[in-house]
């Protein structure tokens, strides 16, 4: 498995060296937890809300800051269905590692603190919170209706919960 995290945050708040470990250990396991046959490859790029805004703006059009954001490589015709990748192994697979690669994943450092504040619980479960609801996206998940978001929401605790990072994770 590849995971390649870049750090671009240029803010004022602490960036532990655990959010590395907690964002490899939450990408190892979603991808178990999803059953992905392959080694794969995933990009993380921690930023500020300055930064995630202006991917937001230029990649989707929305012009305000997110707390994350997902740009999956693979066109899924149902989530963490893998069955056609290697039809177009050339498309899907780096042809260099020979990782499925699964796509980019963008963090707002600003928001995950914010918003740990706001839910009561750490900022280290907010980034494992984060990536867990961002990989799912990359394995084609998605919360357009009410009951796709509900089932992503119950998978991403279900990833959380596994790996123990409950809402009292420190």
């Amino acid at each position: 498995m590849f995971i390649n995290i870049e750090n671009e945050y240029s803010g004022k708040l602490n960036i532990p060296e655990e959010f590395d470990i907690i964002i490899r250990d939450v990408i190892e396991h979603s991808c178990d937890f999803v059953g992905c046959p392959y080694e794969t490859e995933v990009n993380v790029l921690l930023t500020d809300d300055e930064t995630i805004h202006q991917i937001n703006k230029e990649n989707r059009g929305i012009d305000r800051p997110t707390d994350v954001l997902s740009f999956p490589m693979i066109d899924y015709e149902r989530p963490a269905d893998l069955s056609g990748v290697e039809d177009d192994s050339y498309e899907y697979f780096n042809p260099d590692t020979g990782c499925l690669m699964l796509g980019d994943i963008v963090i707002s450092i600003d928001r995950a603190y914010s918003q740990a504040e706001e839910y009561g619980h750490s900022v280290k479960r907010e980034i494992a919170f984060l990536t867990a609801h961002s990989m799912l996206h990359l394995f084609g998940y998605d919360h357009e209706s009410d009951a796709e978001r509900e089932e992503m929401e119950k998978l991403q605790e279900q990833i959380l919960k596994e790996k123990g990072y409950e809402r009292d994770y420190e």
